[in-house]
């Protein structure tokens, strides 16, 4: 029996929110036993409050959190994992640019792994943009030990007990794959398609998030040199 959440962080997405909620319904319905679609609105300024309300009222499936105020996709993302209920958890964006149905390309390969980290095959992206994404990632995997090429890729799928074991803090959600791995669940990726953004812009200043990154990644590795592991040899219980 399968029990799906997909959980999308929204910020002013307006033009994408009705097309969305159908692309995913469209991809899931008789496809799972259960579902339910946690839409997180981060204190939108346009007219994504009145639409998600709408898509709650109309469709039992959708359920809807309202910020008082922006937060940031972070707590978006944690949020929505926190207020979900499915045993398995799909994370993507609002923008369209994810196709809900590769959640079906990630999904065989839970069991064998818990997490999967979805791996964008055609982003279309200036070279402005690729270098510096390419330089973050050759230096997070130089300084964490890894090998994940897409650890921004907004398409993922989880197991409950890797979306609960996150305390996530601004700007983490782009680390889940490492989270996941440094609190002892297995990762891997798996290709996904990637569409042009066919409504409004990026949210995130490419100045912002070049520095952004670099920081988060030196907070991550701090972290991660920290983690705590242990196993219990014997616990003798009293009679």
């Amino acid at each position: 029996m399968i029990k799906l959440s997909v959980v999308v962080p929204v910020y002013n997405e307006e033009d994408n929110l009705l097309e969305l909620h159908r692309s995913i319904t469209d991809a899931v319905k008789d496809k799972v036993d259960s579902y339910e679609i946690v839409l997180v609105d981060d204190g939108s300024r346009d007219r994504s409050a009145g639409i998600l309300d709408e898509l709650a009222r109309t469709d039992r499936a959708v359920k809807v959190i309202h910020f008082e105020k922006h937060c940031g996709q972070t707590a978006a993302v944690s949020a929505g994992l926190k207020q979900s209920g499915g045993e398995l958890i799909a994370l993507m964006d609002a923008d369209l640019r994810s196709d809900p149905r590769d959640i079906f390309r990630l999904m065989p390969f839970i069991g064998r792994v818990d997490f999967v980290n979805g791996k964008r095959m055609n982003a279309e992206k200036s070279l402005l943009y690729k270098l510096p994404a390419q330089v973050r990632s050759m230096i997070r995997n130089w300084l964490t030990g890894e090998h994940i090429r897409d650890f921004i890729s907004p398409l993922k799928l989880m197991r409950r007990e890797v979306a609960d074991s996150f305390h996530l803090y601004n700007g983490m959600h782009r680390y889940l794959p490492t989270l996941a791995i440094m609190n002892g669940f297995s990762v891997i990726e798996v290709s996904v398609t990637h569409r042009k953004r066919k409504h409004g812009s990026s949210k995130n200043a490419f100045i912002k998030r070049i520095f952004a990154g670099f920081l988060d990644i030196v907070v991550i590795c701090m972290l991660k040199k920290r983690v705590i592991r242990y196993r219990i040899r014997s616990s003798p219980n009293p009679e």
